[in-house]
């Protein structure tokens, strides 16, 4: 019997005993059994606890990945880190998790500042600002979902982002080190099995160091090897027991040093994966106890299973073929284990099939590279697919990383343990020797993400962060009332105040006491007050709101840590300079204030200032009446405006007909206008009261109306920027709760509309992660302005689709 789940339909697997023989398997999507020749039957069946328990794990435990795409490579103090980020769970973007978490920490590990935000169709977005004082060489940024922090924390987005400081870039150089590191295929040295070694040499920050030497044994040379891209390479070895073995190698530099190999042992399994450009042949060969037995090979993708076997090793050795043809692209995890499940030997290899791309076009419809001019450029998708991109326009000249991007980080580096030098770079063409360089990638780096042996005793991983499956709300608990007392008090009333609005809701009482507001996103830190419910022995209740805290990452990384100190090229000068440039600039218009006049003159009354400040022409003035909304707090009670002037004005009366009907001293219905501009009533009624400033009431006749307001006027004038409005709910309980980072607008200067005298240095010319594009709207023209400075410009375009396709895109306009 063959155990199967295919991730991809026509999957298959090409096994033989002895010969190479193509064996096809099935193609469902689900876990199954599938009966293939007779001669099979002897092989050992999966006992029905590990394949119930590795069937839970392949459904239930897909962790997410994540690519940022930030606006650039590097920043300087109090700048503005512009961010997208893009978020995958198998094959698709991210739909359970809702929440997306940043920590960003100096230099020691120390947070700086936390950012949170929500995850809609696999994307989020917002920004960070550094500090002006900031002096550290590097901002750390950690970034997660809740779900992810159930797995390895290895796996976790963990990226380096220069900030640039005279002081950081005057650091005198750092005397370079390297070493070597010996991965043995599959894990293990074997004495009298052919070995293939891979090794990796490297300086103390992670670069690639070239280097050759020899294989020693006992002392003495024998095999000589090389390293042959980025500081990878490998050799074979068939060590034989009571011999030592060790390499002599030197550096590019000439620098001469001797280690020694891992140590053999004399039982397990040695697997070998041999690469095809679309198949995979494996060896597998024990040695000891393990020459006679059978063996299990699961071969799984994102933590999912694609093919479960059982073999028999004949004359200690079996073979066969993996075809990767139909299988999706990305990381393929092949595990050899026993029959209690242990694993004996690992290997990953990396399957292209290149389905992980869609192209994205750009075009110059307008070339602008002169002192503030106007950019046009054309970003085009295919018309049969519907994508969500971000675009970047930086000044060409300044520092710019091309070694990864978000094909990538979601198909390589987020699936690895261990350090990828420029990783990009393996997609960036679709040659065969392209490829056989990225198995030198799986070769030298970590795995084993599963625990097998506890998948076989029935065991899943513990859950310790529940994912975040909903959104971040206001909720809570009211505390001090019994289900029945709750029931009858009706709903919790709550007052939201945040820097520029208010809104009242009403939040059902669950009989526990719990509440949650549906259909709301809180974002940035609101005074929230609320009126408990009333009713008999519901005075002593109080409300206590649910704080939503982010989850404590532990093991915060050092910034740059594998990252050199000594860097120093042209990009990184000319960004300084106009960093430093634009801030003096500030600083500049910063300090001009303007002379202290003093004035003499009679204070004028509240009515006189809100008259002079909203009204103007025949509305200034004359017989009326003037409400100050701003001034008065019972206005937030009122659902609009009319319902406000009922009562208040003598003689109007106001019918609460669908919309209302309204009457002046039986004499007809008042002219309406709004900020001056004739409305209707429907209109004035959904306009927010705590958008509403003031409102005057003319008595008739009032000459601004069409046939000279006979019956009278009403003016309703909205609320201008610099109002200070009453604080609503002032006098109720209170509690300060905390939702989303604010997600602010990327601001880029239209120069055909606005004249400044203030120097423009800005090195991100244009930022927008929020370009939707789709069938019939496959296209956009998107317009930028120049600074004062730059002579190129460099565009960055990168997207996925609603299947987790995606693109990148690398242009310079010069």
């Amino acid at each position: 019997f063959y155990h199967l789940n295919c991730l991809q339909r026509n999957s298959a697997l090409i096994l033989a005993s002895g010969n190479v023989t193509e064996i096809p398997l099935g193609t469902t999507m689900k876990y199954g059994f599938f009966s293939t020749l007779l001669l099979l039957l002897t092989l050992h069946l999966y006992s029905q606890n590990f394949e119930s328990t590795f069937r839970r794990y392949s459904e239930q435990y897909v962790p997410d990945r994540v690519h940022i795409h930030f606006d650039k490579s590097t920043y300087g103090a109090g700048d503005t880190i512009w961010f997208k980020g893009y978020l995958l769970s198998a094959l698709s973007p991210v739909n359970k998790s809702k929440n997306f978490y940043i920590d960003w920490t100096d230099a020691r590990g120390k947070l700086i500042d936390r950012t949170v935000s929500p995850i809609v169709e696999g994307v989020t977005m917002g920004q960070v600002a550094i500090p002006a004082n900031y002096t550290d060489a590097y901002i750390h940024v950690k970034a997660y979902t809740k779900w992810m922090l159930n797995f390895d924390s290895v796996f976790l987005f963990n990226k380096d982002i220069r900030v640039l400081s005279e002081k950081s870039l005057a650091k005198k150089p750092v005397p370079i080190t390297t070493s070597i590191v010996f991965f043995p295929e599959g894990g293990n040295l074997l004495y009298d099995a052919v070995n293939k070694i891979a090794f990796k040499i490297t300086d103390q920050y992670g670069r690639p160091i070239k280097g050759s030497g020899s294989i020693l044994t006992d002392g003495q040379p024998t095999e000589k090897f090389k390293t042959i891209h980025d500081g990878m390479g490998f050799f074979f070895l068939r060590p034989e027991p009571g011999k030592k073995y060790s390499v002599a190698w030197q550096d590019e530099k000439g620098v001469r040093h001797t280690d020694d190999l891992p140590a053999a042992v004399n039982e397990g399994i040695a697997l070998q994966i041999g690469w095809m450009e679309d198949k995979r042949s494996f060896m597998i060969q024990g040695i000891g106890k393990y020459a006679s037995q059978s063996v299990r090979i699961i071969g799984t993708m994102f933590n999912q299973s694609i093919f479960n076997i059982v073999r028999p090793l004949e004359n200690g050795a079996t073979q066969g073929i993996i075809p990767v043809n139909t299988l999706p692209s990305g990381i393929l995890t092949i595990t050899v284990l026993d029959a209690q499940y242990h694993p004996l030997a690992e290997r990953i290899t990396f399957v292209n099939n290149h389905d992980y791309q869609f192209d994205a076009g750009m075009e110059v419809r307008h070339w602008g590279l002169n002192k503030r001019a106007r950019n046009e450029i054309e970003i085009s998708i295919p018309d049969s697919i519907s994508a969500n991109l971000s675009i970047s326009v930086t000044d060409g000249q300044i520092d710019f990383d091309s070694t990864s991007g978000i094909i990538s980080d979601l198909l390589l580096t987020s699936d690895l343990k261990g350090k990828v030098y420029d990783p990009a770079f393996y997609f960036k063409n679709v040659s065969d020797s392209t490829e056989k360089l990225l198995d030198l990638v799986m070769l030298t780096n970590g795995w084993r993400k599963i625990s097998w042996s506890d998948l076989a005793a029935g065991h899943l991983p513990e859950i310790k962060f529940p994912g975040d499956t909903s959104y971040l709300s206001l909720s809570g608990k009211v505390l001090g009332a019994t289900p029945v007392q709750l029931q009858q008090g009706g709903d919790l009333v709550l007052i939201v105040n945040q820097k520029k609005n208010s809104e009242w809701l009403m939040a059902p009482i669950n009989p526990d006491g719990s509440f949650a507001v549906k259909d709301f996103l809180l974002f940035d830190t609101a005074l929230v007050y609320y009126q408990p419910p009333r009713g008999k022995g519901l005075k002593n209740v109080t409300v206590q709101f649910k704080s939503n805290p982010l989850p404590i990452v532990t093991g915060r990384e050092p910034a740059g840590i594998g990252k050199p100190a000594n860097i120093d090229t042209t990009g990184y000068y000319r960004q300084l300079q106009l960093t430093k440039e634009l801030q003096a600039a500030l600083d500049m218009y910063k300090g001009k204030v303007l002379e202290e006049i003093k004035i003499e003159a009679r204070t004028k009354s509240p009515e006189e200032i809100m008259d002079e400040k909203y009204t103007s022409g025949m509305f200034k003035g004359g017989d009326s009446r003037s409400y100050n909304i701003l001034a008065d707090p019972a206005s937030i009670a009122s659902m609009n405006i009319l319902n406000y002037l009922q009562g208040r004005v003598p003689g109007l009366s106001i019918n609460s007909d669908n919309p209302p009907t309204l009457n002046y001293r039986q004499g007809g219905s008042p002219a309406l206008f709004l900020d001056e501009m004739p409305v209707s009533t429907d209109m004035l009624i959904n306009i927010p009261v705590s958008d509403i400033a003031y409102v005057k009431f003319f008595s008739p006749p009032f000459m601004g109306a069409q046939g000279g307001g006979g019956s009278g006027a009403i003016a309703v004038y909205t609320r201008k920027g610099n109002d200070v409005q009453f604080e609503p709910g002032k006098g109720l309980s209170r509690n300060s709760v905390t939702g989303y980072s604010v997600i602010r607008q990327f601001y880029s200067p239209d120069y055909e509309k606005l004249e400044s005298d203030k120097k423009d240095l800005r090195t991100t010319l244009y930022w927008n992660p929020e370009v939707m594009l789709g069938p019939g709207k496959n296209k956009i023209v998107l317009k930028f302005f120049n600074n004062d400075v730059s002579e190129s410009f460099r565009v960055v375009i990168e997207g996925m689709t609603p299947d987790g396709k995606m693109t990148r895109v690398m242009k310079v306009m010069e």
